[in-house]
Parts: structure tokens; sequence; C-alpha cells
């Protein structure tokens, strides 16, 4: 690490790792109503954002202000330059960061009231919007562009939007750490994509075309893992190939660790057994869908909480 300290690969260390992992299962579904429930698009069109594109570009890099299509690119990682460049800068021009700042917590709050009802303002998304917001409070965003941006912005007095806005950190906290470890392993944008279809967690085509790759690109991309001797030549990854995945994904859950020290091992298990609660609830009512880019289904690898967490009250 850049102060000179080193992962905690320890058991503790990861213990706190597999809880961040086990975490970001059930937090990416709440977070991801933003790209996948339907309704999102007309809050986006109202901000002046009329292609699912521009409305998913714009409202995930508006903590960034009126960045580059260049600064996107490289924050947001597995896009295509181009298409990027597709949106930006033309949606600073049609729109604002402000503008989709607004729209995107007005997006999710209709949606997460609508899948979760009473709920939403009840006492135990007021739980973990309180245990979230700890860990989030606790991630240093140094490195970490994406996280340093949502860092900075006001925490919602709503506690379902203040879930949300610290889901939303700690989840672009994980992803800058994961883009990290792609840059240790020499992984470029495209073999990132290649690695994770060859796993089997999303489609390969899906990838390719929703992040702008031509067939060329990603077939110069293969051919260069191959060469590496980490994907067979019919796309399946090889035993070394599955290693350095593996590998990665580590790296990623290590470098997501650290916030979770806030926590208290039976707090840590009580955000997930919430969490977990309310993203069935999201994914049971379309505002998550599977399979996706993300490489996230449902329900999460992680097992289900031994003692789910009921909800229901809406006291305060």
């Amino acid at each position: 690490m850049g102060d000179g300290r080193q992962l905690d690969a320890s058991a503790r260390g990861a213990a706190f790792a597999n809880d961040a992992r086990r975490v970001w299962e059930v937090a990416e579904p709440i977070h991801a109503v933003l790209y996948f429930h339907p309704a999102v698009r007309r809050f986006a069109a109202e901000a002046g954002c009329y292609s699912f594109g521009a409305g998913y570009v714009g409202m995930r890099a508006a903590p960034l202000g009126a960045a580059s299509a260049a600064m996107i690119t490289s924050t947001f990682y597995s896009f295509a330059p181009r298409r990027i460049a597709r949106w930006v800068p033309d949606v600073w021009s049609y729109s604002s960061p402000a503008r989709l700042l607004d729209a995107r917590l007005a997006a999710v709050d209709a949606v997460l009231r609508e899948l979760w009802g009473l709920d939403a303002t009840g006492v135990v998304v007021r739980r973990a919007a309180d245990l979230a917001g700890r860990v989030a409070a606790a991630a240093v965003t140094a490195g970490r562009p994406l996280a340093a941006a949502n860092a900075a912005l006001p925490i919602p007095r709503e506690p379902h939007l203040a879930l949300w806005q610290a889901l939303t950190m700690l989840r672009e906290h994980r992803g800058d750490g994961h883009v990290a470890a792609l840059v240790r392993s020499e992984v470029g944008p495209v073999e990132a994509l290649i690695l994770s279809a060859a796993t089997g967690r999303s489609p390969a085509e899906q990838l390719r075309v929703s992040r702008g790759w031509s067939e060329q690109e990603w077939a110069g991309a293969a051919a260069d893992l191959a060469a590496r001797g980490w994907l067979t030549p019919d796309g399946t990854l090889t035993a070394h190939g599955a290693q350095v995945r593996a590998e990665i994904e580590n790296i990623t859950d290590l470098l997501a660790a650290a916030p979770y020290r806030q926590l208290a091992h039976d707090e840590r298990d009580e955000l997930y057994a919430i969490l977990y609660g309310l993203a069935e609830r999201v994914a049971l009512g379309g505002g998550f869908t599977w399979p996706n880019p993300i490489g996230l289904n449902w329900p999460p690898a992680s097992d289900r909480p031994r003692q789910p967490v009921e909800l229901g009250s809406t006291d305060g």
C-alpha cells in the first residue's frame, strides 16, 4: 500500500475481506436499481438525458462534476473510449452534474419506496443506514476517485436514501480497488471483461456490446490472454487463468475490507442480514435483473442469513 503497509491477509484480515464481499453481494442490487429499474429512465429524461447510455453515464459520473470523457473512461475502466465519447461532454450541455445528482436521488427515492413500501422509512432501514454509514465514513478514499466523489456528497436525511448513498459510496470504493487490482495484474479493460465472461458470471456478448468494444478488439484481447496462458482457444479459463482471476478477486476483497473494521462481528452479520432481505425485495420486484454486466445474480453466492431480519416496523 502507498503508506508502506501490507494488505492484511491473516485469518482476521481474511474474515473482514469475506464480510466485505458478502455485503457487496447484497448491497449491489440495492445500488443497481439506478441502472435496472425502468422508472429511472423517466427521471433521467426529465433531467435532459433521453437515452439509457446518457442517463447511466451522467448519473454515475455526476459526483465527479463535469468530468471529461477521458476521466470517465479511466475511472469506469471497462468501457471503450468511443462508447463514453458518445455522451461526454455533450451530456453536460443538455444537463448538468447538479441536475443529475438530484435526478438520481429522486429516482432512487421513488423506486425504493415502491419496492419497500413503508419499510423504506422504518427502523430496520434506519438501522442499516446507520451501520452502512459508519462503514462508509471510515473508508479511506485516497487514490479512489469515484469513492472520493461520492463520499463528498451530502448525506440525505431520509433513511432509505442515506442507506443507498452509503452503499453506493462503498460500491465505488470497492470498484476503485478492483481497478487497482486489475492494473497490478496488467489486465486491461477488454481483458478484464473477457476474464469475467470466462468465469460464467456474465454473457460475453452482453459485456462486449454494453461496454462498446468491437469484435476485432475482443478477439485480439482474447488472443493476448491465450498467449499469456490464461485462456484456451475456445475461451475458457486455464488453470493458471483461473488462479489469476481468483487472485484479482481476493485482492479486491482485501482492498475493500478495512472500513468494515468499524463494525463488530455481530454488527457485520446484522448488516448482511438486513441487506439480504432488502435486496431480495428489490430482485423479486424487478429492480435488479440478471444476467447482467455486473456479474452478480440472485440469490447471491453467499449463504442466506441464518436469522433473516423481519421487516415491517415503521416506528422511528
